[in-house]
């Protein structure tokens, strides 16, 4: 590693905000890992409980318990590991079809490339919430159908950016040597567009992550996402409503949840922007 990045490095590392986005994240991953071991009650995630229901925070249940008498705190460690499948392969999803797509599109032009970019286009001209409403109403509510309505409703948003970033670039100097060199399209594709673009791919899906997660919970608030007793998270917040506002912390304890860990990839993907991208580290070095 040279000493340029090495200096790059710490400097990211001094971002307080990145540091703490890394922290939140690190800390979902390993409670969703280790979930039967951390959790306080792992076996009675989605049993019930009658004596115990909608039990104050004590010394036995930190975070209380719900409806059905479970521990709020081990249902949302199990929660969290519905959370990260979600955003990983739904954001994932999206990427796997939207990059493809708006490298082919941003390199090649023409008909081809207008017909993709009007399809994406159609896309995004209706709200993403609604389009995902639409689609997981129609196939029923599972955490594979909500899954399939998030990549089905966020693809497009890597495919314009992807298709905008290959433009500005197809005509600089390097991909026109690249060509009189008789480089091939999929060569020039992969080895000189697409390492130029990685920063804002990996910046999108940071930020990505936050507003799927967001509307995973929007959707299993409506009822759209895993049937109960799942312990997800949006769900629990919508079992809580004819319960408040005495039994305060059934929606407390997930709605603390989901923002922490939206806040977590938020301030992640900023920091990842002010470190990857190269006219604001030339400012920072100028300073």
């Amino acid at each position: 590693m040279t000493p340029g990045w090495r200096r790059e490095l710490s400097r990211f590392g001094k971002d307080r905000a990145a540091a703490l986005g890394i922290a939140l994240l690190v800390l979902l991953v390993l409670v969703a890992v280790f979930a039967p071991i951390l959790a306080p009650f792992p076996g009675d995630v989605s049993e019930f409980h009658t004596a115990n229901r909608l039990r104050a925070p004590d010394a036995v249940n930190l975070l209380g318990t719900d409806r059905m008498g479970s521990d709020l705190l081990s249902r949302i460690m199990f929660g969290a590991r519905i959370t990260i499948t979600i955003a990983f392969v739904a954001v994932g999803s999206a990427v796997v079809v939207g990059v493809p797509i708006g490298l082919l599109a941003g390199y090649y032009g023409g008909w081809p490339s207008n017909l993709l970019m009007r399809v994406s286009d159609i896309f995004l001209a209706v709200p993403q919430i609604v389009l995902a409403i639409a689609i997981a109403q129609t196939l029923g509510p599972s955490i594979e159908n909500v899954i399939l309505a998030l990549s089905v409703t966020y693809w497009p948003f890597w495919a314009r950016l992807v298709f905008a970033e290959t433009r500005s670039l197809k005509n600089e100097v390097f991909i026109e040597s690249a060509i009189a060199l008789g480089a091939s399209p999929l060569r020039i594709m992969t080895l000189h567009v697409l390492p130029n673009i990685a920063s804002a791919i990996i910046v999108r899906t940071s930020i990505g992550m936050g507003a799927t997660i967001l509307t995973a919970a929007a959707l299993g608030f409506l009822g759209l996402g895993a049937p109960p007793p799942t312990p997800e998270w949006g769900r629990m917040i919508a079992e809580s409503r004819e319960f408040l506002p005495e039994a305060w912390w059934y929606a407390t304890a997930p709605g603390i949840a989901i923002f922490m860990v939206v806040m977590g990839f938020n301030l992640l993907g900023d920091g990842l922007r002010d470190f990857l991208d190269p006219r604001i580290r030339r400012g920072a070095g100028a300073k």
